[in-house]
């Protein structure tokens, strides 16, 4: 009977199956649309329970979701119940308006069959319409364009139990439970349009009959793909010419599908990239790479290729996915720089300081018979080995081969003259006095102070140059092309910086720093260069009066 409230109840109704058709239609799978028609019967229509018992391709119902009770979920989903007993199911009791409602006072008969399904526990009803434990409530799903008794063909059934309200549904709830199954029912369809595309595809490829039968699908799918796509030309002269694009794609890209017929992908893709999407082969190949925006600005996406024909033995055109990857690289991106960065002062890390310092260095060649090197290839440069090539470092963590062709040697310059010779210089610095202010004005204090330490080196060194932290209060730097009196110079000028005041924890603070200056060159590992410069860095810290070793 209604009531007073019954048109404020409508109203909630429709806001909450707005709200749940809304999450049906942008689920990202049909399992994921299948668990939220279920989740949205719970959640939107007032039952304690649902279930989704979709058609297979035998016939048969498959239990595919359920919702509202773990131990129910974990009992029963994935089990399968015969068509012969839902078809018998769905013809008796009473029919609501295309719902079936089957009583506990008959549905007793039905303890037997082969349908899974979950027991609940309660005491009898006490008034006419008062929910029973046993009573059954179904509402069948018909692919779009039919229903019970026309030319749809059943999609699935969709069982609910426990009513909140402890009652039967009323005239609106039923017209609520029923108008979800119509469009949960096509909700599923469309999940299952985009999870058959590939296979549409492919019987593209194999048949022209296939290809006028499903080129509305196929039309649909890829206008409507939630991704990017696009239909290039494969061979001849125009090869790779971009004849057709999604509105996903163009939007992707800040481009026209007019403008984008202008181009093909490598007019698109970053110049760093070029090498890439050629080597990414026509069908079923894969790249990651970037694409130009109309702004200028790239993004990364994944481009996945593969052939489509219009039809038998006909012209065959390259079918391209492309998906959107720039959250997911600048992760990998940041992920990558946390690993090779000091996470205080952002500089590199240890690990890195000792990549980069060893990709610098290589392992001389060993001298030939009677103490003479080895011959020189004429074109590299290295020994003319048949094999082994240069003596190369092949062990853990060294670089491949062929990173050394047209190798040039680091060397270091002789003796503590300038004789004009230019190296690698390596600056080991330790700061003075820092452990003071540590003790004295805590660890807040002394991170400001390696903070502003790291951003004088980095602006006191040429772009190119490496300054990193080893550690605690040692920075090291990596300066190419530095003669004995320029690397000198180069600590001088960095100590200098140094000293000057430092603003932390709102005072001004003062530490000094030891500079130790080695040299790398081929022969040596990143460790035995490391150590060099440290050892002449204690050289030099010892070689001053205590009272001098910081600033104040």
């Amino acid at each position: 009977m209604e009531t007073d409230s019954e048109p404020y109840v409508r109203l909630a109704t429709l806001r909450q199956l707005h709200q749940v058709m809304a999450d049906m239609n942008t689920a990202r799978s049909l399992a994921d649309t299948l668990q939220t028609v279920a989740d949205g019967v719970v959640n939107g229509l007032g039952y304690e329970l649902a279930c989704v018992n979709l058609v297979r391709p035998d016939g048969d119902l498959v239990v595919a979701a359920l919702s509202g009770d773990a131990a129910a979920d974990s009992l029963i989903t994935g089990r399968a119940g015969s068509r012969e007993s839902w078809e018998r199911r769905l013809l008796m009791g009473e029919q609501w308006d295309g719902l079936v409602f089957i009583p506990h006072t008959v549905g007793w008969v039905l303890d037997d069959d082969d349908i899974p399904t979950w027991y609940t526990d309660g005491p009898p009803p006490r008034f006419e319409d008062e929910w029973h434990p046993s009573d059954r409530l179904f509402a069948p799903m018909y692919t779009p364009g039919g229903q019970a008794g026309s030319s749809g063909e059943l999609l699935g059934v969709i069982s609910v139990d426990r009513p909140r309200n402890g009652r039967r549904p009323g005239a609106w709830g039923r017209e609520a439970l029923q108008m979800y199954a119509f469009q949960a029912a096509i909700a599923i369809s469309n999940a299952r349009l985009r999870a058959n595309m590939q296979r549409a595809l492919v019987r593209l490829e194999r048949e022209q009959q296939a290809l006028r039968a499903s080129e509305e699908s196929f039309r649909q799918a890829f206008e409507y793909a939630p991704s990017g796509m696009a239909i290039a030309e494969m061979g001849g002269d125009q090869h790779g010419r971009i004849l057709r694009t999604n509105d996903a794609l163009c939007r992707l890209l800040g481009r026209h599908a007019s403008a984008m017929r202008r181009y093909s992908f490598s007019d698109l893709v970053h110049p760093e990239d070029i090498g890439t999407l050629l080597r990414t082969s026509a069908e079923g190949g894969r790249a990651e790479l970037r694409l130009c925006r109309r702004d200028g600005s790239y993004v990364w996406v994944s481009l996945r290729n593969s052939v489509v024909a219009d039809a038998a033995d006909g012209p065959r055109f390259l079918l391209t996915h492309v998906e959107d990857i720039e959250e997911r690289k600048r992760r990998e991106l940041q992920l990558a720089h946390r690993a090779s960065h000091d996470s205080l002062t952002g500089l590199p890390n240890s690990a890195e300081l000792r990549s980069r310092l060893s990709a610098r260095l290589c392992r001389r060649p060993q001298a030939g018979p009677e103490g003479e090197p080895e011959p020189l290839d004429a074109a590299y440069g290295h020994p003319a080995y048949d094999v082994g090539g240069h003596d190369f470092d092949f062990g853990p963590g060294a670089p491949a081969y062929g990173a050394y062709d047209h190798h040039v040697h680091a060397v270091a310059p002789e003796g503590d003259h300038d004789d004009g010779a230019k190296g690698l210089a390596v600056l080991f610095c330790d700061l003075d006095g820092f452990k003071s202010i540590n003790d004295r004005f805590g660890h807040n204090a002394g991170d400001a102070v390696l903070i502003e330490v790291a951003r004088r080196l980095s602006n006191g060194v040429r772009d190119g140059d490496t300054v990193a932290r080893l550690g605690g209060d040692e920075f090291v730097i990596l300066a190419d092309g530095l003669g004995q009196a320029d690397a000198q110079d180069l600590a001088v000028r960095l100590r200098n910086e140094i000293i000057q005041p430092i603003r932390a924890e709102g005072r001004a603070v003062r530490v000094g720093a030891s500079f130790g200056i080695g040299w790398a060159h081929c022969g040596m590992t990143a460790d035995e260069v490391l150590k060099s410069a440290d050892e002449r860095m204690y050289v030099e810290k010892r070689s001053r009066p205590r009272q001098h070793r910081r600033a104040g």
